[in-house]
């Protein structure tokens, strides 16, 4: 067996990130470091200044502001609109979660859209942690795709973004 063979067997990609990868100049690494801890510090200011804002009892987001008409028999291939803003706000904690999906700032583009199922999500690598995870109600869409955030720059890694199956209604074909 070939060397490239041995390395293609048993190993995600993210295993090979250090060699596949070249560190940045050690300037410009602490320039983006500190550019990105500025960033990051000013929106975490500002969720803890909302948070503090917010009544216990008024923050409380109730079970029944998730849509009911949630199919969850999404399959690959299926149609399916993404719901309005205010759809999905409702849907929300202070953290901009629902059952701890996150909805990014760049999701909000798509709401309304109608896009395709790609693939249901079962579980993944967590690569904070190195971990497998598992998850129930994920779908990732069709060429939907983050292209960077406000916080980080732009990123040419093209990661799919996570929807969790309330955030999308099943069109009628």
């Amino acid at each position: 067996m070939s060397d490239n063979q041995k390395m293609r067997i048993g190993k995600c990609q993210i295993c090979g990130v250090p060699q596949m990868s070249e560190p940045l100049r050690a300037a410009s690494r602490w320039w983006q470091f500190g550019r990105r801890l500025r960033r990051m510090a000013k929106r975490r200011w500002w969720y803890l200044v909302n948070w503090m804002s917010e009544v216990k009892k008024g923050s409380e987001k109730e079970v029944n502001a998730v849509p009911q008409s949630v199919s969850k028999l999404l399959k690959p291939g299926d149609l399916v609109q993404v719901r309005s803003k205010a759809e999905i706000r409702a849907t929300l904690d202070r953290w901009n979660q629902l059952r701890n999906c996150a909805f990014m700032e760049e999701m909000w583009d798509y709401c309304g859209t109608t896009q395709r199922v790609f693939k249901r999500v079962e579980k993944f690598l967590d690569e904070r942690d190195y971990l497998m995870k598992k998850c129930k109600g994920i779908i990732i869409l069709e060429g939907v795709y983050c292209e960077g955030t406000k916080d980080f720059g732009a990123c040419d890694r093209s990661c799919f973004f996570f929807w969790r199956e309330e955030w999308l209604k099943k069109m009628d074909v």
